[in-house]
């Protein structure tokens, strides 16, 4: 039996997680965000925009900021909108961030399978590390889309032979932040001779990342990360989602435990939020019924046609708002929302809005000392 890695300590994962709700900001990396919705908004793909949210997170006490990776052709998922055409890559933006920000998690999405070495990918995460003072966290998938792979000239790769590729990669990159020799490894996949990274990360480790949903993924998930993304068995609205969270959060602290491990589980809710719940369902209805449907169609059938587990239980007329979960009300709800998430296993929320800037504000405003007043956000 393979030896279980040890779990070190990490000064800012100590310093995140000692709020009772961590704080993540979904950032909008991708051209339309999550929305595929014509509806109007400042949202904004640039570097400079998403830099200025980040900067906005890491100033109002958020915990993480991350961005998912994606590799789309011409168009991206098209419509009129063309969703998603340009989309920003957050590993290298995240090294971009690092000097701009002061205190927040830059959580980088890196494909590991598409071509990566795990010596390349430990030193430079090492490097960006480095860059952000110790901030700087990896989010691991191994990809599904088959055209995704087909872009890289590679065959698709089975869904549980990805993970077990991805135990390998993983375990080597560990090593290579952990060891103070040279490693001589031969696996069934990487092989390397002599191979050594310095600087080492300023905790000797990396904050790893996942969201595995499958059997596979939440096995990969329970032996290596320390933040783990769930999607909601129940589809997006609220009720129906709190309800189906326990029994799935209970699930994969099981299986962390089994590995004698703990780790914090955080869900991706949309947050549409006003002074009232009339106002913020009708900023709802205004997103459905932009809905740009060819993009729509396109953006559905990709998760739907792909063997991944995530998002199965999510109707398709409300994915032109996107997100995991939809929160919508008033400030006291959306806290009442969060309490009752955390109440169901979730020790953290990955935020994301629609017209992020200005949703942002009015988080930080009217929520944050509401959750200041719950006792789920600490004082700093």
């Amino acid at each position: 039996m393979a030896k279980r890695p040890r779990q070190r300590v990490h000064k800012a994962l100590r310093e995140a997680t000692r709020h009772p709700l961590m704080l993540g900001l979904f950032l909008p990396h991708q051209q339309g965000a999550w929305s595929p919705s014509a509806a109007a908004r400042g949202t904004d793909w640039s570097f400079d925009y998403n830099a200025r949210l980040a900067q906005r997170a890491d100033e109002m006490g958020f915990d993480l900021v991350f961005a998912l990776a994606q590799w789309l052709g011409k168009d991206g998922y098209g419509g009129d909108i063309k969703f998603r055409e340009n989309t920003l890559d957050p590993f290298i933006t995240s090294a971009g961030l690092a000097p701009l920000t002061k205190r927040v998690l830059l959580i980088a999405t890196v494909h590991i399978l598409y071509g990566w070495h795990p010596l390349h990918l430990a030193k430079y995460g090492a490097v960006i590390d480095h860059m952000s003072g110790g901030r700087w966290g990896l989010n691991v998938v191994t990809g599904y889309k088959e055209s995704e792979f087909r872009m890289f000239g590679q065959a698709p790769i089975p869904h549980d032979e990805r993970y077990a590729m991805a135990d390998e990669f993983t375990g080597v990159m560990r090593r290579l932040w952990a060891e103070d020799r040279p490693l001589d490894f031969e696996g069934r996949w990487w092989r390397t001779e002599g191979a050594y990274v310095a600087p080492k990360p300023a905790n000797k480790r990396i904050v790893l990342v996942n969201a595995g949903s499958s059997p596979a993924g939440i096995a990969y998930a329970a032996r290596h990360s320390d933040l783990i993304f769930v999607t909601s068995p129940g589809g997006a609205e609220a009720e129906a989602a709190i309800a189906s969270l326990p029994e799935h959060t209970a699930k994969v602290r099981a299986a962390a435990a089994a590995e004698g491990r703990e780790v914090k589980i955080l869900i991706n809710p949309h947050v549409i939020c006003r002074d009232s719940e009339r106002e913020a369902r009708a900023q709802y209805r205004r997103i459905l019924a932009g809905a740009d449907k060819v993009a729509l169609d396109n953006f559905v059938g990709a998760f739907r046609s792909g063997d991944q587990a995530s998002w199965r239980g999510h109707k398709k007329a409300t994915w032109a708002v996107g997100g995991n979960v939809h929160l919508v009300g008033s400030p006291e709800q959306i806290v009442d929302y969060f309490q009752r998430l955390k109440d169901a296993g979730i020790d953290g929320v990955q935020i994301n809005f629609f017209d992020f800037l200005p949703d942002l504000e009015f988080f930080g405003a009217r929520v944050l000392p509401l959750l200041r007043q719950a006792g789920l956000r600490l004082e700093a």
